[in-house]
């Protein structure tokens, strides 16, 4: 059917308006009220060939529910909603389970359950459950829908083979087939397989209960049993009255039954319930999004969650079986001219006027074909394609899931494969959080640097010593799954570092065993004289768990330790850095005096009258802690020698904090930009600390360059020097962080 949707948009066109949506609803209701007829007889047939006729009343009554309700209250335009193989799957294996308490008591369960599994999505749908749904790992979805697809097979071959015992008994007696059955049933299977290919006009589904009724009526000609509804095992039998006064009475009964129910048969069907309900949400979801990627919209997944829900309980009260958004009946709809929600509404509508108008015809089809129809939807749910699963090792565990899930559907039932895909999930999760390496990146301290810009000969020592530190960039989960990972990749490093910075601010979570591999880190690095420093810990990562207090709590940052916290990784660089230079007798102190002029290493090579000469254009100024020198876009064009203290260059962004471009410190100078091109200002300069300086300004500078033209060029030759070393630095640092 899917290949007959691109239709061509004039074709879509002439089908425009209310014919369009008229036309689109009807094709959709060929299409899901035969199925809908066939599903009532898989939810039903554990209690028994008597039970045919109600189960085929209860898909009619589903179909017309969900049908009318659905489109009205969903949140996807175009999409039918009507009782789905899924559902009827779930249904039919809780049926069997309760074929104990007798057909009446089996199918109050069944509404029972069907209208908790809609209050559950219509919960799901107001607590905006709908972006959950898409979370659950493909492979448990495919091992799931596949054993579905099992189930129904096994279900539906009795009915194929006109068998009145079991399968496995039935299967081993070739003598106790029906012929008729079967032909009725291969005729039904060629109609579904070859409908595409004869025409696109009419659905697979109509195509193939025609085939089938056509044999069914031609051998009826020579076998005169079968055109007699009693005791006739080939057909559906009599159903119960088709009329609004019928639904109404089975509303009314199956209300006054609930009303005597006691806690525990509640209890019973909450397991069942919930499982129905997310497999629905699930398949329903998963239509919406197919039919967003065709019609280029955007459906409402908690609002589609709640109109289901409210459909499902209505066919539950109503005496029908649930469903969900169907992918067939939505295509037939979207590729016939339905276009908004009026073609699904429609859809439901004219299963209602087939229920009233023809619901005793329905009494004439055969079982066999319905089965045969069955049949060829169970195949196409089997997920084949996960055999090409196994020809990777690295995708061979999903082919696991796969098949786990629908051997233990299957083998036991679809409760217990649901518990089994939750837990596999939740192996899935674990072995993806595992594969993923937690280190994102890591380099040393001679490749990455802090802001701080420093003098020459402190790059020398960095570029010489620098090694001495270790930054880890973490990621992800740090969980019991990840920490041993962590731990092997951080040890081998640690005889060659003294300091070990962990930098934070992408761990999405950490729980108590990675806590614990951090103390032991940490008493690994003090016992050779180390010191373990982390950067950036978020304070709400999305689980909502605030991690600098959940370090606190769990005694990581007990004051005996020797952890240092720093609130971004630029801070730990630079406290490291200061570290390393101290430690080699280099780098200032906090009690700094203020250098002069001829400490500066831009113009060490001056002599004293040279020096004497410059100091005439150079200013002094001072500036409290906090104090700002300059504001992005103010003008000015000097520059500045920091003779003590430090400022911070940072760069101001709306609704933010400031970025941080860098710090300069003793004997450094900044504002060269404005200085050699006289334009306005780039950032904002802040006095980190007391700061005490030598302003020159280019308009000074120019006439002391007019009358010491060699002086200047020497000058402008050490800053030219000192930026290259600067830029050199930069493309280093940038080097390495793309190469780690």
């Amino acid at each position: 059917m899917t290949q007959g949707l691109p239709q061509s948009a004039a074709g879509r066109a002439r089908k425009a308006g209310i014919p369009g949506e008229a036309f689109g609803g009807l094709a959709a209701m060929l299409v899901a009220f035969p199925s809908a007829v066939a599903f009532g007889l898989l939810v039903f047939a554990p209690l028994g060939p008597g039970m045919a006729g109600a189960g085929a009343f209860a898909g009619m009554v589903g179909a017309v529910a969900l049908g009318l309700l659905a489109p009205l209250l969903g949140g996807t335009p175009r999409l039918v909603s009507a009782p789905s193989a899924p559902a009827a799957a779930v249904m039919a294996a809780f049926v069997a389970e309760r074929a104990g308490a007798g057909p009446a008591g089996a199918v109050l369960m069944v509404s029972l359950a069907a209208l908790a599994a809609g209050a559950l999505q219509f919960g799901f749908g107001a607590l905006g459950g709908g972006r959950l749904m898409k979370y659950i790992p493909y492979p448990v979805i495919a091992g799931y829908l596949s054993g579905v697809g099992f189930l129904i097979i096994i279900a539906q071959l009795p009915k194929f083979l006109g068998l009145t015992g079991g399968l496995w008994r039935g299967l081993a007696a070739p003598g106790s087939w029906s012929p008729a059955a079967i032909a009725v049933g291969l005729a039904a299977i060629t109609g579904m397989a070859l409908a595409s290919r004869l025409t696109r006009a009419v659905p697979a589904p109509i195509i193939a209960l025609a085939a089938g009724a056509a044999v069914y009526f031609g051998l009826s000609l020579l076998l005169p049993e079968l055109r007699s509804l009693e005791g006739n095992r080939l057909v559906i039998g009599p159903i119960p009255r088709a009329g609004l006064d019928a639904v109404a009475a089975s509303f009314a009964g199956r209300w006054e039954a609930l009303r005597e129910l006691r806690l525990p048969a509640l209890a019973g069907v909450l397991l069942p319930a919930a499982t129905l309900a997310v497999l629905l949400s699930i398949d329903t979801l998963k239509s919406s999004v197919i039919v967003d990627a065709l019609t280029r919209g955007r459906h409402d997944a908690n609002r589609e969650l709640i109109g289901q829900g409210v459909g499902n309980m209505a066919a539950a009260l109503g005496g029908g079986i649930p469903g969900s958004g169907t992918m067939g009946a939505t295509l037939v709809n979207i590729s016939s001219g339905g276009r908004t929600r009026l073609s699904g509404l429609l859809a439901g509508g004219f299963s209602l006027a087939a229920l009233l108008l023809f619901g005793g015809l329905v009494s004439w089809i055969p079982v066999a074909a319905l089965a045969g129809i069955l049949l060829v939807v169970a195949v196409r749910m089997i997920d084949r394609r996960s055999l090409s699963l196994l020809k990777q090792r690295s995708t061979a565990f999903d082919f696991v899931v796969i098949a786990a899930v629908a051997v233990t559907a299957v083998a036991v039932n679809l409760i217990a494969a649901a518990g089994v895909g939750l837990g596999l999930a939740i192996a899935l999760f674990i072995r993806d959080q595992v594969r993923t390496s937690v280190v994102r990146r890591m380099a040393s301290g001679d490749q990455l640097r802090s802001k701080r810009r420093r003098l020459p000969g402190e790059l020398a020592l960095l570029e010489r010593e620098g090694g001495r530190t270790a930054v880890f960039e973490l990621q992800g989960a740090l969980f019991f799954g990840t920490t041993d990972q962590l731990f092997s990749l951080i040890e081998p490093e640690l005889p060659r570092r003294d300091c070990v910075i962990l930098d934070m601010r992408r761990v999405a979570a950490v729980d108590f065993t990675a806590v614990h591999m951090l103390e032991m880190l940490d008493a690994r690095i003090a016992e050779a004289g180390g010191s373990l420093a982390f950067s950036h810990i978020p304070r709400n990562l999305p689980t909502g768990q605030d991690l600098r207090r959940y370090f606190d709590q769990a005694g990581l940052m007990r004051p005996e330790r020797s952890i240092r916290v720093f609130p971004e990784l630029d801070a730990a660089l630079e406290w490291a850095e200061d570290r390393l230079l101290s430690a080699q007798g280099a780098g200032a102190g906090r009690d700094e005096r203020p250098l002069d002029l001829g400490e500066i290493d831009l113009v060490a090579d001056f002599t004293t009258r040279e020096l004497a000469l410059l100091r005439q254009c150079a200013a002094e100024r001072s500036f409290t802690a906090g104090g700002k020198l300059f504001r992005q876009g103010d003008a000015g064009d000097e520059i500045f020698i920091i003779r003590s203290g430090e400022v911070r260059i940072e760069l101001p962004l709306a609704g933010r904090e400031p970025h941080h471009l860098a710090t300069f410190g003793r004997g450094d100078f900044f504002g060269e930009i404005a200085f050699l091109d006289r334009g306005t200002r780039s950032a904002d300069a802040v006095a980190g600390r007391d700061a005490a300086l030598y302003v020159i300004s280019r308009e000074a500078f120019d006439r002391f360059a007019a009358q010491e033209p060699a002086l200047a060029g020497m000058i402008f030759s050490g800053l030219a020097r000192i930026l290259a070393v600067r830029l050199r630095h930069a493309d280093a640092e940038l080097r390495a962080l793309e190469e780690s």
